[in-house]
């Protein structure tokens, strides 16, 4: 007779048996659920992901760069003062034309009006000088050559002659010395006569006075550094823009580029311009490289003011029927899928059939590809991208064809 521990652990085994095949036979029940769970997760009538795209057009690109500067005049001149003085006259004023030569202002000449007056009489004394030691030069001429002729015929004493002959000489140095007295007074009558002449302040330009920074009256020092008295602006018909350009954008600026640019004070009207000039100097700012670029403008109007703020957008680049995609295609990746590092069992069978989307990691783009819808399924294409106007971007090489739709985004449908 069986012992009663025996079938205790029978009734066991047989039990654990009947548990086993009832789990076998619910497993494909499991799948067949899972794999429907999976189709309805991904349904686009029960959510799922949602490609937004572009279509891939072909037409003509504009590549620009913007730079920002100010409105200044192609010659801007500050008038100084050479000498120290009293202004006794202002004789312009804010805004008004002037042409070269014209006195905008005079300082008090009485003085130099003295020292000019003090040179020419040096300069006639000097004169008398010079003629009276050329009367006697020519006095001791004669009387040397005479007494010569007297000495060859032994009349003459020697030493008497050798008295004539030093006579001629100082008379000759003394001529000498008159005319280089003569040279010394006419240069400080030319001297004093030009500090006379620059009492006078004239304009070394024709153009409009931007700014009077004096009054009649005023005292001028000019003693340590000129000061400045007027500034003068060229020809304001014709204006130059300064843009300050980023060192990114330099390498694709030239001399003749199309440009144009806005001034706060006309909004909506976009005045033309023309690259003239492009800086080697940098200029660095809070650590921020820029080169100074110079636009040719036409201001025959009178439009536009000296330091008005301008934006500028230069043309660099003209596409002219081209392939070109929106920029946001080149920064599109799918995202990339977490591997799941759990166990077997369901949990890891759950995972390989149907991955969860807060698995997903963002992917990243090298901008040398884009993903196009193709029959509903995203396809990657390497391309070769070109100028971009900071919207779209040229395709200069990859299998692309107008009307492709690029993705640019996705997102997932609502459930």
């Amino acid at each position: 007779m069986p012992d009663q521990g025996t079938e205790e652990i029978q009734r066991m085994i047989a039990g654990a048996g009947r548990r086993n095949r009832g789990r076998w036979l619910l497993l494909p029940l499991l799948i067949i659920l899972l794999a429907g769970v999976l189709w309805l997760w991904r349904s686009p009538d029960s959510g799922g992901t949602v490609y937004v795209t572009e279509p891939v057009l072909r037409g003509d690109l504009t590549a620009t760069v913007t730079a920002t500067g100010t409105v200044q005049p192609t010659t801007e001149v500050e008038v100084s003062s050479e000498l120290s003085g009293t202004l006794l006259s202002v004789d312009v004023d804010y805004n008004d034309e002037v042409s070269v030569g014209q006195v905008l202002a005079r300082l008090d000449d009485t003085k130099l009006r003295a020292q000019v007056a003090n040179a020419e009489a040096a300069l006639a004394a000097a004169r008398a000088q010079l003629v009276q030691a050329e009367a006697t030069q020519r006095e001791t001429e004669e009387l040397y050559e005479t007494q010569a002729e007297l000495q060859k015929r032994g009349v003459v004493k020697h030493s008497d002659f050798i008295t004539y002959e030093a006579n001629r000489d100082r008379a000759r140095a003394a001529t000498e010395a008159a005319r280089a007295s003569l040279t010394l007074a006419e240069a400080n009558l030319s001297l004093q006569r030009t500090d006379l002449d620059k009492t006078a302040i004239r304009s070394p330009i024709a153009g409009v006075v931007l700014k009077r920074d004096v009054s009649a009256g005023q005292i001028v020092a000019a003693s340590l550094s000129a000061p400045t008295l007027f500034t003068l602006a060229e020809d304001l018909r014709r204006m130059q823009v300064l843009v300050d350009i980023d060192e990114a954008d330099i390498g694709e600026i030239a001399v003749g580029n199309a440009a144009s640019f806005t001034v706060d004070a006309y909004s909506g009207r976009s005045f033309p311009a023309t690259i003239t000039q492009v800086r080697y100097a940098p200029e660095t700012t809070d650590d921020v490289v820029t080169y100074k670029g110079v636009l040719a403008v036409d201001n025959a109007d009178l439009t536009l003011r000296p330091g008005m703020t301008a934006t500028a957008t230069i043309v660099v680049t003209e596409a002219k029927g081209v392939i070109q995609v929106p920029n946001a295609a080149l920064r599109y990746a799918p995202p990339q899928i977490a591997e799941d590092t759990g166990g077997g069992g369901a949990g890891g069978l759950i995972g390989l059939i149907m991955p969860a989307p807060s698995g997903t990691q963002s992917g990243v783009a090298s901008g040398k590809t884009v993903w196009v819808l193709r029959a509903g399924v995203p396809v990657e294409v390497q391309v070769i991208p070109g100028a971009s106007d900071g919207r779209r971007t040229v395709i200069t090489s990859g299998e692309l064809a107008e009307g492709d739709q690029v993705i640019t985004d996705q997102h997932e449908a609502p459930k």
